[in-house]
């Protein structure tokens, strides 16, 4: 949708579009100018960027959500063979992604003002062309990455160098043996080396993600508190445990985040997916509950690219992707639009 009193009227492919102009420039055929009664228009954002290109265009959903922030996964292929692993809701994923492909999704996704990307996997740092990737990132794009830390260590400088902003950690367990039962790997020490690295590199702030799993690590929090407090660098996601696969270990974050509100001294609620963050005892902590959350999805910003080359609207769907492999061009860009269309709540 765009909120203005008057508009470009094009015809050809349709998308809902929010767009940043205050008034339609000068220059444009008065005959191409129409009124709208409720300030509603669909319009091609092609033909806008043409007549306007050094304006972004903001592609809006079918439910008024802007899509700003894109996730793509790298690869399928992981080191770690975490119980929980949900894979970014790919199923059977084919040959991934090369980096001429993923710097032309991140090229049209700048183009349609999408303002940040995070890159997830499997494990990312397993790409041998990863610092290409992150270099690839167009100007004034902010990024991250999500990894499970066992390789950050080694890289974690040219990381940085390369342009990447942050690291979100995946940690589940601050126990040796715990952690390796999450995990299937005894590779604790070299997370917590990889955590102090980034640190050091200056891939602030550093997130920790921590998947609450009922009977296995939900009596950790208190000790995940512990090694963030009075470290500004460094916060605490307590993540609702996805139901893909057959790991029954539903954590109660509804216990957890009470606990949290009676304690904290300042709650915020951020943007995206209106979650809520917790301040207390020079901690910061936030809790991640994408099930059955109808607020999660109705603030849900996110595009993601699965690593073989799809576009996904929603994490908890497999019914509506759209492949973009070998897609360039005003041709991809067609596609964005499409994912767009497709968005809706998975809960309302």
């Amino acid at each position: 949708m765009i909120e203005r009193d008057c508009f470009l009227c094009v015809y050809g492919s349709m998308i809902p579009i929010l767009s940043p102009y205050p008034k339609i420039k000068s220059g444009i055929p008065c005959d191409w100018i129409v009124p709208c009664k409720k300030n509603n228009l669909t319009i091609n954002p092609n033909t806008l960027l043409k007549f306007f290109p050094d304006d972004p265009v903001i592609l809006k959903d079918p439910y008024n959500r802007p899509v700003s922030n894109l996730r793509i996964s790298l690869t399928s292929k992981c080191n770690l063979s975490c119980i929980y692993c949900h894979a970014e809701g790919e199923k059977l994923p084919k040959e991934q992604m090369s980096s001429d492909e993923i710097r032309e999704v991140l090229r049209v996704a700048a183009g349609f003002d999408i303002r940040s990307v995070k890159f997830t996997g499997g494990e990312p740092t397993l790409r041998t062309d990863l610092l290409e990737i992150i270099g690839s990132i167009p100007p004034g794009m902010e990024s991250s990455m999500t990894t499970n830390g066992t390789m950050l260590a080694e890289i974690a400088a040219d990381l940085k160098r390369a342009g990447l902003a942050r690291v979100n950690v995946s940690l589940d367990s601050l126990n040796r043996e715990t952690y390796r039962k999450i995990t299937g790997r005894d590779r604790l020490s070299d997370v917590l080396c990889g955590i102090d690295s980034a640190l050091d590199a200056g891939l602030v702030p550093v997130k920790l993600n921590m998947v609450v799993l009922r009977g296995i690590n939900d009596h950790e929090v208190e000790d995940f508190l512990a090694y963030i407090r009075g470290n500004r660098n460094l916060i605490l996601q307590l993540i609702e445990l996805m139901q893909f696969n057959d790991c029954n270990y539903h954590g109660d974050l509804n216990g957890l985040e009470g606990s949290l509100a009676q304690r904290a001294t300042q709650i915020l609620t951020r943007r995206m997916h209106h979650r809520k963050k917790y301040c207390l005892d020079g901690a910061e902590v936030e809790v991640v509950r994408p099930l059955h959350n109808t607020e999660f999805c109705a603030f849900c910003n996110r595009l993601r690219v699965t690593s073989d080359g799809k576009l996904k609207p929603c994490l908890l769907r497999n019914d509506n992707l759209i492949d973009i492999r070998r897609k360039r061009g005003k041709e991809l860009e067609d596609l964005f639009c499409e994912a767009v269309r497709k968005r809706e709540p998975y809960y309302r």
